[in-house]
């Protein structure tokens, strides 16, 4: 598997571990460090795992039904940081309600020995 095809496998992990809010499968695609960074669509900076992981039990608990496209832009390596320029289109269900938001993303990845865990994820919104 070339490092391009593998970074991509780790963010397809990611965008089902949020599909399926499967928190235990999120933990284990980021890095569980302090450096992390989270940037929820028009939410301020979340940093360290500590917060992120906090914000991602929020959501899950927050919301009935998550479904995820992603239209994937690009997917960069360079030496042990890649990262990857995607759309995601989110459908959700919140107390009965269903939503939609497109967000433009990026998604920053590491190398940490063998495996490459993602570090920053930040979504901006797109106007409809």
């Amino acid at each position: 598997m070339t490092d391009i095809e593998a970074v991509q496998t780790v963010n397809q992990e990611f965008y089902r571990a949020f599909e399926r809010k499967n928190f235990e499968a999120m933990g284990a695609v980021w890095s569980n460090g302090i450096s992390v960074v989270c940037i929820h669509p028009g939410r301020p900076a979340l940093k360290g795992w500590e917060a992120v992981g906090a914000s991602w039990q929020q959501i899950f608990r927050g919301t009935d039904y998550l479904e995820i496209e992603t239209d994937l832009i690009t997917t960069e390596v360079n030496g042990d940081l890649a990262y990857i320029i995607l759309i995601e289109t989110v459908f959700q269900v919140i107390r009965g309600q269903r939503m939609q938001a497109r967000s433009m993303a990026t998604n920053l990845f590491e190398r940490m020995g063998q495996r490459w865990y993602l570090v920053h994820h930040h979504g901006s919104p797109m106007a409809q």
